[in-house]
C-alpha cells in the first residue's frame, strides 16, 4: 500500500485532481467528506461542537449550519483551532477505519485540505500538492462558490502559504491550466504512484514538477 497525501489551498481545485485520481484507480479517503459524517445530526462531534460555540451554529433541522460556524472560526485563529482540535481526532481515526480495509497493493489518497498546516506530512509516503496563484484560487471562490471576496480572502488567510504548501511537496500538480492539461499531468503522476506502490520499499523519487 503507498499511503498519499493530497493536499492544495482553497480554491485550488484539489478536488478536480483526486477525481481524475479516483479514475486512475486510487482508493480515496476524503477528510472533508468524513468531516462532515463526524458532525451530522446525533454524533457525538456536534454535540462537542455545540458545546463549545454555542446553539447558534444550528441549522432550524438541528444540522451543522456550515456558513455560520465558518463565519465565525475562519476569523479567529484561535476559534479555530478549538473547531480543530474537536474534529481532526474523529477525523483521523475514521480515516485510519477505511485506510485499514483498503487492499495491500493499494494506492490510498487522502484528501487532506489542512495537511500543511497540521503538520501531517510525515504520516505519507509521498505528498502531493495541487498549486494554483492566489490570484486564480480568490477568482474561483468568488465566481464559481459564490463567496464574497472578504470571505474568500478571510478562508485563504486562515490556511497555510502557497510557498509552506510547495515545501511539503514531494510532487507538485500546477492546476492553473486547462483541464486537458491537467488530465495529462495527473496520469503522469498516476504512473509515478502505481510504481511506487509496486516496489514501496525502494527510496522514493520525486518526478520533475
Amino acid at each position: 500500500m503507498l499511503k498519499v497525501g493530497l493536499t492544495g489551498g482553497i480554491g485550488a481545485g484539489k478536488s478536480e485532481v483526486s477525481r481524475l485520481l479516483v479514475a486512475c484507480g486510487a482508493v480515496l479517503i476524503d477528510a472533508d467528506r468524513i468531516a462532515r459524517e463526524v458532525v451530522a445530526p446525533g454524533t457525538p462531534g456536534l454535540a462537542a461542537v455545540v458545546d463549545a460555540f454555542g446553539e447558534g451554529i444550528l441549522a432550524e433541522d438541528g444540522s451543522l449550519d456550515r456558513p455560520a460556524l465558518g463565519s465565525i472560526v475562519f476569523a479567529d485563529p484561535e476559534k479555530l483551532a478549538v473547531l480543530n482540535a474537536i474534529v481532526h481526532p474523529l477525523v483521523g481515526a475514521r480515516s485510519r477505519e477505511l485506510e485499514t480495509a483498503a487492499p495491500d497493493d493499494a494506492v490510498v489518497v487522502h484528501d487532506v485540505p489542512l495537511l500543511t498546516e497540521n503538520g501531517l506530512a510525515p504520516l505519507y509516503d509521498v505528498v502531493v500538492v495541487v498549486d494554483a496563484p492566489p490570484e486564480t484560487q480568490l477568482d474561483r471562490l468568488v465566481r464559481l462558490r459564490g463567496m464574497t471576496e472578504e470571505d474568500a480572502r478571510a478562508r485563504m488567510a486562515a490556511q497555510a502559504t502557497r510557498e509552506k504548501r510547495r515545501d511539503i511537496a514531494d510532487i507538485v500538480i500546477d492546476n492553473d491550466v486547462p483541464l486537458a492539461d491537467l488530465e495529462r499531468r495527473v496520469k503522469d503522476v498516476w504512473a509515478d504512484l502505481a510504481r511506487r506502490a509496486r516496489a514501496p520499499h525502494r527510496p522514493p523519487e520525486s518526478p520533475e514538477e
